[in-house]
């Protein structure tokens, strides 16, 4: 087997569990996923793109795994020149949209809604740490498809959900209504995070697990930009003055100068500047990512 790609054992304990979203394959330059049976390939440089093609139909033989389509998508330096994965095998009438499962909770995929498909499958431990510590009032910030609130509410949690886009919030219901599961008492806020934490704050609510996980950038469309390089610690400051006692708030990212001892420093600052006492931990690694790949994230137990 080529090296960087996961090994039969594992791929057969993914299938065990009930998750069909998940890494295949890390190597310099380039990464492959899978989102139920289609592929999904991301590349910086084209012969990369070319090289995980091949290996991925031996590797494919030498699990007897039997994949639908081929999505690539090339990864560039500036965020903003970021397009939609393009189909380069596979049947071109076939839906672009899927569903894939984690663990047996269902979410909806589809490569023809941007760059990123609808699950980031390198957050699946600290999903699983959710429903593990079944909150009551979860606060998901930059919610996107809302993925963290789905693995709440399946342990009975009442969610919140807050993100800048209306779509990305759409398709957050949908992945409610995948898993039979209402939204009734769950909330969809399409604004500014950094907007509505201190409306938040003021009318007293309060929850007990909070998860940050913001983009690199963004820009609200009254022309404010969030730079989480800048303004992660505000951010958790902020987020702290909702956070219940006993409470846990999940600090992440995918930036790569805030990798674990730099979001370590973020994270203490925001307890001292806040006054709270807590202990950190961070979720156990994922089998399919080699360390330094994927997001780095940091979780507070507030005491």
């Amino acid at each position: 087997m080529n090296p960087g790609w996961i090994d039969a054992r594992l791929f057969r304990d993914f299938q065990a569990e009930g998750t069909d979203a998940h890494r295949l394959c890390t190597m310099e330059d380039g990464w492959v996923e899978r989102f139920g049976h289609d592929i999904l390939i991301s590349f910086k440089r084209v012969l990369v793109r070319e090289r995980l093609i091949q290996e991925l139909k031996e590797w494919a033989n030498g699990v007897l795994f039997n994949f639908a389509r081929i999505f690539a998508r090339f990864v560039p330096r500036r965020n903003e020149q970021r397009e939609p994965p393009q189909l380069i095998c596979g049947d071109p009438a076939k839906n672009l949209q899927t569903i894939a499962t984690e663990r047996r909770l269902k979410f909806g995929i589809d490569f023809g809604a941007g760059f990123s498909v609808g699950l980031f499958p390198d957050q699946r431990e600290n999903r699983s740490y959710v429903r593990r510590i079944a909150p009551k009032r979860l606060l998901n910030c930059f919610a996107y498809t809302c993925s963290f609130s789905l693995s709440a509410a399946y342990v009975g949690a009442t969610t919140l959900n807050i993100d800048l886009s209306k779509k990305s919030l759409a398709r957050g219901r949908e992945n409610f209504a995948l898993n039979n599961l209402a939204t009734l008492g769950h909330r969809f806020i399409a604004d500014d995070v950094v907007t509505v934490l201190p409306r938040l704050a003021r009318k007293g609510e309060k929850f007990d697990v909070i998860i940050l996980d913001p983009p690199t950038f963004s820009r609200s469309p009254g022309g404010k930009t969030f730079h989480v390089e800048n303004d992660f610690e505000t951010l958790l400051v902020n987020s702290l003055e909702l956070a219940e006692r006993s409470s846990h708030v999940l600090v992440s990212t995918n930036c790569s100068t805030l990798r674990e001892h730099a979001l370590e420093v973020v994270a203490r600052y925001g307890l001292k500047a806040a006054r709270r006492a807590g202990t950190l931990h961070r979720s156990p690694p994922l089998p399919d990512f080699p360390p330094g790949a994927g997001a780095s994230s940091i979780w507070l137990t507030l005491r």
